[in-house]
């Protein structure tokens, strides 16, 4: 079982930053895709990035490229959404979630993964 905990979220204006935090505890792979998720109510839940930890590949939705970095520090188990150029569209509640083995696929769609947080919520105002 794969346990994920989510932190970093918070309320800033446009223009601003915030970094996402994922921890990960539990897994028996060392290599694993780790995606980021964000969900506003009504909405079904659009991938934003994700990282193959194994080899360290990233992929990005067209809507935060340029804009978000996504990011692994193994030495604590976590994984980064630097997140940069904040636009209130940008705001929702982000999830983080992982499926085992891998690598990542191009798009992160919610089907593929297995484990999930509980979300953090990310709010830019205008």
């Amino acid at each position: 079982q794969v346990h994920l905990v989510e932190s970093g979220g918070g309320s800033v204006e446009a223009g601003g930053s915030l970094r996402l935090s994922c921890e990960a505890s539990g897994s028996p792979h060392s290599s694993h895709c780790i995606g980021w998720f964000r969900q506003v109510p009504g909405k079904e839940r659009e991938g934003v990035a994700s990282l193959y930890t194994g080899g360290g590949s990233t992929y990005y939705a067209d809507s935060v490229k340029g804009r978000f970095t996504i990011s692994q520090d193994n030495s604590k188990n976590t994984v980064y959404l630097q997140m940069n150029s904040l636009k209130p569209e940008d705001t929702g509640m982000y999830f983080c979630a992982a499926f085992l083995g891998g690598p990542c696929f191009p798009i992160a769609r919610e089907p593929d993964f297995t484990y999930w947080g509980q979300g953090t919520q990310v709010t830019v105002s205008s």
